[in-house]
C-alpha cells in the first residue's frame, strides 16, 4: 500500500536577517516543535496561491505570490506520515505577524535557527536557506 504524500506549502518569511517561525500545537503531528508557517496545498491551487492563503490565515501576513522565490521541494517520510515540503522565500509582505490559531510566533535571526527544535525534515530546508542567504 502506497502512503499518501501530503503536499505542504512552506513560507520562509524574511525581514532583514530574521525569519518568522511558529510553534506547532501539541495536538498536531510533530507537535511542540517549531516550523516555518504554511499548510496544505488544496486541489486547484498552485503552491504560491496556497502559501498566500495559509500565511493570511495562520499569521496574518499578506504576500504577493508573484514576488515569492522558490527555494526547494523535498519529500520526507516520518513513518506515520509522508510530506512534500514545497518551500518558498517571501521577502516582501504586509501586516503584523501574530499567531491567529493560538500558536506562538517569533522572528529569529537565521543564524540562530539551530537553537530551536524543528521537525527532522526542516534541517535540510534550514541549510538551503542559509546557503541561499550566503550568496
Amino acid at each position: 500500500m502506497t502512503k499518501r504524500i501530503v503536499h505542504v506549502a512552506v513560507g520562509m518569511v524574511l525581514d532583514g536577517d530574521n525569519v518568522l517561525i511558529a510553534k506547532r500545537g501539541n495536538h498536531q503531528h510533530q507537535g511542540g516543535l517549531w516550523e516555518f508557517p504554511g499548510g496544505k496545498v488544496e486541489p486547484g491551487e498552485t503552491t504560491p496561491q496556497a502559501l498566500k492563503r495559509e500565511l493570511a490565515e495562520e499569521v496574518g501576513l499578506n504576500v504577493d505570490p508573484v514576488r515569492m522565490i522558490e527555494l526547494t521541494c523535498l519529500e520526507f517520510d516520518y513513518g506515520d506520515k509522508a510530506v512534500r515540503l514545497d518551500t518558498w522565500i517571501c521577502r516582501q509582505f504586509s501586516g503584523q505577524a501574530s499567531g491567529l490559531e493560538g500558536q506562538s510566533v517569533r522572528w529569529v535571526p537565521v543564524a540562530e535557527l539551530a537553537q530551536y527544535d524543528f521537525p527532522q525534515a526542516n534541517q535540510q530546508m534550514i541549510e538551503q536557506l542559509q546557503a541561499y542567504l550566503a550568496k
